[in-house]
């Protein structure tokens, strides 16, 4: 049972306690307060300019968490001085689209007012949701801000795509967060201001550094300091770097296991690896294994890449690449990380040819485009009586020769097409010598007119 005359807590002393989030206390209200994203809200940029003379249709922000796309939309609303709606595309229907514009649509006509209809989270409205949208943004009965953290080229159909400006919101810089951490330190009214806080430089830089990007983050893991942390004798909070590390916990990196950060991150880790920077390769390798990414997708990307990008140039590079890959199979996390890192940096530090890749899809590419060649005689599987439709007739067996190779041809004579054009890279550069003297002979054998398939 409570004591009604129990002593208040520190924290409650202190005036830090809030049933509202320091999070949400700090939102922005005006585009003065709003921080970061210069790129697209500098002075003299196109939706900064837009905001200004209140000249925008429809809008779709995309970026991942904590970066301001919802407040963003907010402040549009005040900066315009617009009814603001607010949907989620998680917990709204068709029905609350309807109601939503229906309102606005009676507002515009009897008192010319103007409704943002803002949607978050934008992808989780599946298509007859989204087409609901479009009569009422074509008409001009709302005007549309949606945000995702979702690729809205995949995730949003293409008629609301092509009705909107799509804006990019990138993860808040170092420099914000920590200017972030100090104006709620300082802030009387909405931040920690009331209380007597001191930060260390090093605190500081670890809970910037710790929320990626995420100013939701920050302002959590720094609320949850000063709540916790015991003034010292002169009343004083301090958050130094011990404080800082244990609020933040574990960091929870922004990786969505099927949406853009998956295909992006494993994008960067194939083009390390082919680039030869075993160094990035290695970083993007434990982003995917921090987040939890499927041990076995990484070790199928590891098998592709030692063939499409090593290929010939070291033939070891795929034998290691299955190892991993039967490793990774046969050991399970956390010890499989070892393994895939051994193939990372293999194929990364392998001298590289993409030959076979590209030759295996110009034979791919003939035999969809091109006529369908007949087998030679010669090449033609023998049975009883086939001697006496010539299979096998000419056919010399290479084995039967000095140097096991014979100069005859194994497609269709004046078909002949070169496929694989080795480089000089690596291993490949003595197959080059080798395929380069046997195509000499191949040609001087058709020149004289002998050896013809």
């Amino acid at each position: 049972m409570s004591d009604l005359f129990q002593a208040p807590t520190a924290a409650q002393s202190a005036g830090l306690t809030s049933a509202i989030p320091l999070a949400a206390r700090m939102r922005p209200r005006t585009m003065a307060e709003y921080g970061g994203q210069g790129h697209i809200l500098g002075q003299g940029k196109l939706l900064r300019r837009a905001i200004e003379a209140d000249r925008f249709s429809s809008l779709i922000f995309y970026g991942p968490p904590g970066v301001g796309k919802t407040t963003l939309a907010q402040i549009i609303g005040h900066e315009t001085k617009s009814r603001f709606v607010q949907l989620s595309g998680v917990e709204s229907s068709v029905a609350d689209i309807r109601a939503a514009a229906e309102a606005a649509s009676q507002l515009q006509r009897l008192h010319g007012q103007t409704t943002i209809l803002f949607v978050d989270e934008i992808h989780r409205f599946n298509k007859a949701q989204q087409d609901v949208l479009l009569p009422h943004i074509e008409r001009g009965t709302v005007r549309f801000i949606g945000a995702t953290t979702h690729n809205p080229f995949f995730y949003v159909n293409a008629p609301l795509v092509s009705r909107s400006q799509i804006f990019t919101l990138e993860p808040l810089t170092q420099a914000d967060l920590e200017s972030l951490i100090d104006r709620a330190i300082s802030d009387e009214e909405r931040g920690l201001g009331k209380a007597s806080i001191s930060i260390t430089p090093e605190a500081r830089a670890h809970l910037a550094t710790i929320a990626d990007g995420d100013a939701r983050k920050c302002l959590t893991a720094l609320e949850l300091a000063a709540l916790s942390t015991t003034p010292n004798d002169a009343g004083t909070i301090v958050i130094d770097l011990a404080v800082a590390e244990e609020s933040a916990q574990r960091k929870a990196i922004v990786y969505d296991g099927d949406g853009d950060a998956h295909y992006d991150t494993i994008s960067a880790f194939i083009k390390s690896m082919r680039a030869s920077d075993p160094d990035a390769a290695l970083y993007w390798l434990a982003k995917m294994l921090y987040a939890g990414e499927d041990i076995r997708f990484i070790a199928r990307r590891i098998v592709i890449a030692a063939s499409e990008d090593v290929g010939m140039a070291d033939s070891n590079a795929l034998r290691v690449a299955i190892a991993a890959q039967q490793a990774v199979e046969f050991i399970g996390m956390p010890e499989a990380r070892i393994p895939l890192a051994h193939a990372t940096v293999y194929i990364a530090t392998a001298p590289k040819s993409n030959r076979a890749y590209l030759a295996i899809d110009a034979a791919l590419d003939d035999v969809k485009n091109g006529r369908t060649l007949p087998v030679p005689k010669a090449l033609r599987s023998k049975f009883k009586g086939s001697k006496q439709l010539g299979h096998g007739e000419g056919y010399v067996y290479p084995h039967d020769t000095e140097g096991g190779f014979v100069p005859q041809r194994y497609l269709p004579a004046g078909e002949g097409r070169v496929y694989y054009e080795p480089t000089s890279n690596g291993l490949e550069a003595r197959i080059k010598e080798r395929l380069d003297h046997w195509r000499q002979q191949w040609e001087a054998a058709e020149s004289k007119g002998s050896g013809k398939a």
